[in-house]
Parts: C-alpha cells; structure tokens; sequence
C-alpha cells in the first residue's frame, strides 16, 4: 500500500501485513493486519506517530524518503510493543536528532527491548502538549488499554485521535479509511475482544476521557482509521459496559461422543427456552471467534471428557483462555465424561477465576443416560431463569416472507452466513439457503469454502 494524505501534512505511512494469519502465536488473524505509522509536519517541526514491525522497517523508512522527509524532530511511541515500535532503532538511525516521546514506563520498556539510548528518549507527561508550528500533539496517557505503558496522541487542530490499540482491528482491507467493508465491525470486535476485553474497566475510562473530544478521525496502530467515531465509540462502550446478552457459548471436545451428545442436548435445551446457544466444537479451534463470542455472552458452559488424569487438554487451553480475558459473564458450569476417574470438574473450574455464578455441573461416568439429560434440563432451567432479565443479541435482519433456512457459522473465523440477509459483495442475493450457494463461494471474511460452515442450533 503506498501512503496516504489523511489531512494537509498528515500521511499514513505504515504497512500491510496481508499475508500473516496468526497474532501472538496464538489467535487467528483471517483477514492479515497493518502496522500503522502516520507522519504529521508542523510549520516548524515534524513528528512521526509509532512505527512499525520491524521487519517491515525498510518499508517505512521508503515511505518516509517517497515523501521527502529530510529530518524527524520527534517520534511518538504510544507502546513499547515490538509491532508498534519495533522500527525505532531503524528510524533513529536514519535520523539522527530525532528524539523519541514516550510515557516513563514506556522509556523503561523500550530500553528492555529494544536497547534504545537512554539520551534519544524524552518522557512526556499526561497531558502534556508540543507545538510543531500550527500544530499541536497533546498526549492522553492510557494505561492497561493493553500495556501499563500506554498512551493515545490527540492532534488537536486536525481533531485526529492517534488511539494506539483502542479501535484497531486486525485488517488488511484494499484502503487505509474504512470503507463499506462489511468486516470491520466483526474484525473490530474480535480485536476488542482478544486485546482489550481483559481491561474493560480502563477501556471505559479512556471512552470518558475522550467524550469531550472533537473527534473527526481515529487513527489506531492496527487496521483502517476511522471516519466515523461516534459509531466505533458507541461499540466499545457497549463491549466494555453493556449488560452481557441472553447468549450461552459452549466451547467443548469430545473424544468419543459423550461430551457432543450432552453438548447438542444443552443447546437444544436452551434454544427450547429462548436462550441462544453458540457451541464451538474445540476439535477445530477458532479461538479468535470463541473470543468473540464470549464479548456478548452471560453463560459460558465447558464441555470435556476425562483425558488420562484431568480434563482434555483442548478444554485446558479454553479455560485458560477464557480466565485470560476476562469475559463479563454472569454464570459458569461444565459438562463431560470420564472412564473410571480422574478430576476433570476440579482441574477446568479451578482454572476460572470469574466473577460469575457457578451452576451445578454435569459429570457423568460413560455416556450419559436418562438421568443425565434430565440434569442437563435442569441446568437449562437455571441458565433460562438468570437471563431472564437480559437484552436478546441483536436482530437479524430477514427478508419478508422469506423461508431460506439456517444460518451458518464458518470454523474457520467465526464470520455466519445468513440466508436472509445474503452476500451483497459475492452477489449472492437475500433470500438464499445455504444450501444454494454456488459452488465458487467462499467465506467473505477468510475465504473459506462451504465446508467449513456448520449450522447454527
């Protein structure tokens, strides 16, 4: 992607990783990422805003040459992380008197990794403003919206918020503004949810700290800059603080079939009871859209069988995760099998450190029989009673009069298909089963073809 003119003397100039498809060795990334880096000239002075990975530096560093960029009087590090910073020693060297500004927490983290000259860094305080000549930066300290060392770059004449990881998301799209681009609020939220979700409570007060502000372009380190705030800040302030929904996420493996039979009973269950239900088979994992799910959900119920001593170790590294981020629901429980023994119930519920109500598990011996799905109704029962008082997940959207059957969710990413609304952008028209898609579509998220979809209960 070449740069891009944001305002008079405001350039994009980072890059487009569209080929990577895994963050943090860990989360899928369907749709690759950017790197992003902006350069802002002032009358007097210029400033560039985050780098990018290094391995991407030569990349950056052409950019800045294409646009005729003699000198660098400062280069603002929002984070210390290797994909927002990791280019510093690059950009440092090319230009010389170029002084970095960071918070003081950050100067130590860029000293850890990055071996950065103690002279090259200035630390800035929190609310602190420089002039570049008919330009201002001031700088909003954010901490734990990701790092403890964070900050966010308000240029204030341009009304541009330089927000660092707030807002971004994982996408690689053909412009650097959004566009009409049906995967930014997905992508959007799946960054929120695999980032920012452990922190909700500072999410929430960065939003406060920027509702005064005039904003007119958000600027993040990862994906599109955003030409529309209000609507991407109304989102977060709904992930971060709005009530959890009447949505159940089963995440489950099963060996050898008992664990999926009580899991598809659970889901019939609920779904009886007007609780929509969201199982993901850990078999063949999206943990991006696990995560994405449990920004919405008020129940989360683990599925595991007994594996040698514990719990299937597919089940272990959910659990992990799910204790990692944090989610806001309000209740918890298991369900699984086992052989002859084992602590399947203590080894998964002892990991989750949740401010959620537990409810009566279900651990059967073998494959589970008529008492079994009689306690597995009654969990139903209790998980239908606590959502009572909950908001459904948005509407759908349908077609009047249509009957074009269920809606599917790819594995893969976690994007669902929905026969009444269609695919606009693979001219696939409203109305359409999934069973009637052509045989040259593919997910319009990560390019998945129909196999990998599974229908929704």
């Amino acid at each position: 992607m070449a740069t891009e003119e944001l305002r008079p003397g405001v350039h994009w100039v980072g890059v487009a990783d569209r080929g990577r498809r895994e963050f943090d060795g860990v989360l899928p990334i369907p749709a690759g990422t950017t790197y992003n880096a902006y350069l802002v000239r002032g009358q007097q002075k210029t400033a560039l805003v985050d780098t990018v990975e290094p391995t991407f530096g030569p990349q950056l560093l052409a950019h800045l040459q294409a646009l005729g960029v003699e000198s660098i009087d400062y280069v603002v590090s929002n984070h210390a992380e290797q994909d927002h910073s990791g280019s510093l020693p690059a950009v440092l060297e090319r230009y010389a008197t170029a002084k970095v500004l960071c918070t003081a927490e950050a100067r130590r983290l860029l000293a850890d990794h990055l071996d950065l000259p103690a002279e090259r860094i200035d630390e800035v305080g929190d609310g602190s403003r420089i002039s570049l000549g008919g330009r201002t930066l001031q700088f909003l300290h954010a901490p734990w919206t990701h790092w403890p060392e964070t900050m966010v770059t308000w240029l204030e004449e341009d009304r541009v918020l330089f927000s660092c990881d707030l807002f971004g998301s994982h996408l690689a799209g053909p412009a650097v503004r959004t566009t009409e681009d049906v995967r930014l609020p997905v992508e959007a939220k799946r960054y929120f949810a695999a980032i920012l979700m452990p922190y909700r409570d500072h999410v929430v007060r960065a939003l406060d700290r920027f509702a005064p502000l005039p904003l007119e372009l958000i600027a993040p380190s990862h994906g599109p800059v955003i030409s529309d705030p209000k609507s991407m800040l109304d989102r977060y302030r709904e992930w971060a603080a709005g009530k959890p929904r009447n949505l159940a996420v089963l995440p489950f493996v099963s060996m050898h079939g008992s664990t999926r039979r009580m899991i598809e009973h659970l889901a019939e269950a609920l779904a009886a009871r007007d609780v929509e239900a969201e199982p993901f088979d850990l078999s063949d994992p999206d943990l991006g859209g696990l995560a994405l799910a449990l920004v919405d959900a008020a129940t989360i119920v683990l599925g595991a069988p007994a594996f040698l001593a514990g719990a299937h170790p597919k089940a272990v590294q959910a659990a992990f995760l799910i204790n990692c981020l944090r989610p806001k629901a309000r209740y918890l429980s298991m369900v699984g099998s086992y052989g002859w023994g084992g602590y399947l119930r203590e080894q998964l519920l002892g990991q989750l450190e949740l401010s959620a109500e537990l409810l009566e598990p279900v651990v059967v011996r073998g494959a589970p029989r008529a008492a079994d799905f009689a306690a597995l109704d009654r969990l139903a029962d209790a998980i239908a009673a606590g959502h009572e008082s909950l908001d459904p997940p948005p509407p759908v959207p349908r077609v009047p009069g249509a009957d074009s059957g269920a809606r599917h969710r790819c594995k893969k990413c976690g994007w669902v298909y929905d026969p009444a609304q269609g695919d606009p952008k693979g001219k696939v028209e409203p109305g359409t089963a999934f069973e009637d898609l052509p045989e040259h579509w593919y997910c319009p998220l990560c390019g998945a073809s129909t196999q990998r979809f599974k229908e929704l209960a």
